[in-house]
Parts: C-alpha cells; sequence; structure tokens
C-alpha cells in the first residue's frame, strides 16, 4: 500500500489503535513520518471517496479536520483486494469530554460545530450525488457505531412507542433469562420497567410528523471520542463515516448529551447554554429551532435502549459501562424537561 504514496515512507509498524464494526484503525510508524491507517469494513469506494472530498474542502476553509492523503495518482482510497483503505496524517491530540472543558472551551465547542454545519452547507452543494445518510438516529434498526448508540431511518419520524413497548417487553425477557443474573441485569429490569411507566405517561408528548428543525449536512457522529484536542484548542475532528443529511440542531443536541452529561446522568446545564448560544450564533439557528430538536431528541432517548441491545441481543457487552449514565440521563432529562430546553434556547 505505501508503494501507492511517493513520500510515505517504509513501515517499521503497525499497531491497532481501534478496534470497531464501521471500521479498523492502525497508528502506522514508517522511515518518513507516523500515519493513521483506516481500514473501511463498508468498502464503498465512492462514498468513502466522498467524505474524503468533504474534508478536504473543510480543511481549505479553516476547520480542523485531518483529510487523507493522496496517492501518486491523487485517489485518497486504496483499494486492495477488494478492501479499502485510506491513510491519514497521524493527529497528536486528546478527547476531552465535558467535565473537562470550562464555560469558555464549552463555547468554543458549540462555536465549532455550528461552522461545521455552515461550512458543510458551502461544500457539500458541489457534490451532486444523493446523502451518505439521511434521516436521523432511531432506536429500531441496529448501527455499528459503539460510541453513541445511534439508529438509521430512512426518515424523519420520531419512535413509535408501540414498538418501544414491543422492544421493552423482549429485552426485559432477555435480562430476567440471565442465570445467574448479575448487578447489571438486576439494573437494566429496573431501567425497563422505570422506562416503561414514563412512555405509558408521556405516550401523548411523540412529536408530530413534519416537526422536526430544518435539516442540512451534519457530522453525523459528533461526540468526545471523534474530536482530538492538542492543548485547549480542538486539533481534529475525525471519523466522518456517517456525514449526511439530517435536523441539524438535532446534532447539536445529541453532542451536547454526550459531552455535558455526568455519571449520575445529568446535563451540566451552565456548559450546555454556552455551548448552545454560541452553536446558535455560529449556525445561524433560531432559538426555537433548538427547543424542537432537544424535544425530538429528548423523545429519541426516552424510546432508546441501544447498550441493552448489544448486549442482550449482540452479546457484545463493549457499551456497558455507559448504561448507567445513559438510562439515568433519559429519566433525569424528563424531570428536568423545561430546565433543559431553557438552557438550550436561551
Amino acid at each position: 500500500m505505501l508503494r501507492r504514496y511517493r513520500n510515505a515512507g517504509e513501515p517499521l509498524s503497525c499497531e491497532p489503535v481501534a478496534q470497531g464494526l464501521l471500521n479498523r484503525g492502525y497508528r502506522l510508524f514508517t522511515t518518513h513520518g507516523t500515519y493513521f491507517l483506516k481500514h473501511h469494513l463498508d468498502g464503498d469506494h465512492q462514498l468513502i471517496a466522498r467524505q474524503h472530498r468533504a474534508t478536504q474542502r473543510l480543511q481549505a476553509l479553516g476547520v480542523p479536520v485531518a483529510p487523507p492523503v493522496e496517492s501518486a495518482d491523487g485517489d485518497t482510497v486504496a483499494v486492495i483486494e477488494g478492501r479499502c483503505y485510506a491513510l491519514h496524517p497521524w493527529v497528536e491530540g486528546r478527547h476531552r469530554d465535558g467535565s473537562q472543558l470550562t464555560a469558555a472551551e464549552s463555547r468554543r465547542l458549540g462555536g465549532l460545530l455550528g461552522r461545521v454545519h455552515t461550512c458543510l452547507e458551502r461544500v457539500m452543494r458541489r457534490d451532486s450525488a444523493p446523502p451518505l445518510h439521511e434521516g436521523p438516529y432511531h432506536e429500531n434498526r441496529y448501527d455499528e457505531s459503539l460510541d453513541q448508540g445511534i439508529f438509521d431511518r430512512s426518515s424523519h419520524d420520531s419512535p413509535d412507542p408501540a414498538d418501544t413497548f414491543e422492544l421493552i417487553d423482549e429485552l426485559l425477557a432477555l435480562a430476567r433469562g440471565r442465570t445467574p443474573g448479575d448487578p447489571f441485569d438486576a439494573l437494566a429490569e429496573h431501567r425497563l420497567v422505570e422506562r416503561r411507566a414514563l412512555l405509558e405517561q408521556h405516550a401523548h408528548r411523540r412529536p408530530a410528523p413534519g416537526a422536526e428543525p430544518a435539516t442540512g449536512w451534519v457530522h453525523g457522529d459528533f461526540h468526545p471520542l471523534n474530536l482530538l484536542y492538542r492543548g485547549g484548542e480542538p486539533a481534529a475532528i475525525v471519523d466522518w463515516d456517517r456525514l449526511g443529511v439530517q435536523p441539524r440542531a438535532e446534532e447539536a443536541v445529541r453532542a451536547a448529551a454526550i459531552f455535558f452529561v455526568r455519571p449520575t446522568g445529568e446535563l451540566e446545564l451552565p456548559k450546555v447554554r454556552a455551548y448552545a448560544r454560541a452553536y446558535r450564533r455560529a449556525a445561524g439557528a433560531a432559538a426555537s429551532e433548538l427547543a424542537a430538536a432537544v424535544h425530538r431528541v429528548w423523545w429519541e432517548r426516552l424510546n432508546d435502549f441501544w447498550v441493552l441491545r448489544w448486549r442482550y441481543q449482540l452479546d457484545d457487552r463493549r457499551a456497558d459501562p455507559l448504561f448507567a449514565a445513559v438510562s439515568a440521563l433519559a429519566v433525569w432529562w424528563t424531570r428536568e424537561y423545561e430546565a433543559v430546553c431553557e438552557a438550550f434556547s436561551d
């Protein structure tokens, strides 16, 4: 593969740095430097190249990204034995969640995401092909992203509680059927019963069709593990596999719900407020757009059991450590709905 590039050097070592279902990543050391080698498991050359073009154009606009290295023939996707690879410059940096951000850094984060959305609108006008991923996240179709529990759907309709009740019954049976059970299974049973009661109480608040905020091009997976910091400044937004068209403000709300959630399930609302104000300024989004997004994402979270689906349906426990905070957030958000809405729209 390295022979396809003019100045990549000779390989010295190649170490796995990430293991996922959407792709695999490696830290590649060569005689000329260090690279991030990405193996795209979906193997769609055209779509991967489109993501690459987007990041190249974003970089030209000053957005912190890490576009791939071009091969000698100008391609950014290397296809070897039917497998797709991309070589990126290695970005030194670290991940930071909301607890590690100051109020000023939270504002910069919101401003950065707003700038991503406005810049994507500019660069994607030049790409007339259909969107890569259209529609927000939904719980009823499995998706491979470990970091966010996100689920595709082909429309912007909100989850149907009738479907969720069926899923709750299925997951309850699986949790109760574990022998011997453990504390996680007990917590899962408690949260499932609790969530069913909340859904019965709030079923009438399902967002109406057509109530979604304005759609536009979004990163699709904006969260702490896809943002590298160098000191206090963002160095690179990575992993653009879910680039697509969705309600933009919903990505802003989802990202905040991941960055600023405490281990006990509450959101750090002062930081959320600073982040949301900066996002609205940078994206040109109205307070009403954020309020609508808060309602739809709250409903989405109320119907979401991605961690339990990974554990009980797929026998995959990698996301288990996230369940306590994720499940508590849905309950807290329901109780503090007005305060959360105000923080995003004030």
